[in-house]
């Protein structure tokens, strides 16, 4: 009986591992430029007062306030499924795949200027400094591989394309 557990016990950590490394990798790629560009936003005129009151919310008001984009996001997704049940699947792909990069930028800009407020939960605190190892130790892993050099290789000749133009 256990030789038949093993195989999907298996699959689910191949899975699961899959699902992190995507997960890692974006925040890797995407978090940083995204949060970075909603900063230049958040500096125009008129904008900086709310990035003020964001910094300065107490521990569980920045709780809450990650909330909204969730609250947000969701009707639009769900108006996406129903774009693309009713044959605009494309349309509604593109429309979630704005809603999540817009999303992660928010997302990555609240939780940089409420980081220090939300350290301040012990909860938090503790659950960060288990992230960051796993994350570390993932990223340690994955740094050695063939594949990831490769990914960066690519990475820096596509940035530098882009850049020249």
């Amino acid at each position: 009986m256990h030789q038949l557990l093993r195989w999907p016990a298996r699959a689910l950590s191949g899975l699961a591992s899959g699902v992190l490394a995507l997960l890692i990798l974006f925040e890797e790629w995407g978090w940083v430029p995204l949060q970075q560009l909603l900063a230049r936003i958040g500096r125009w005129p008129g904008l900086r007062w709310i990035e003020g009151w964001v910094r300065s919310l107490p521990p569980w008001g920045a709780v809450g306030l990650f909330a909204l984009p969730t609250a947000l996001l969701l009707p639009v997704k769900l108006l996406a499924l129903w774009a693309m049940g009713h044959g605009h699947v494309v349309l509604g792909l593109a429309v979630i795949a704005l809603a999540k990069v817009g999303g992660t930028a928010v997302v990555a800009r609240l939780f940089t200027l409420t980081q220090p407020a939300l350290m301040q939960l012990r909860w938090f605190a503790w659950t960060m400094a288990h992230w960051m190892r796993f994350k570390n130790a993932v990223l340690e892993r994955a740094h050695a591989t063939w594949a990831w050099r490769m990914a960066r290789v690519l990475r820096r000749h596509w940035v530098q394309r882009w850049r020249r133009r």
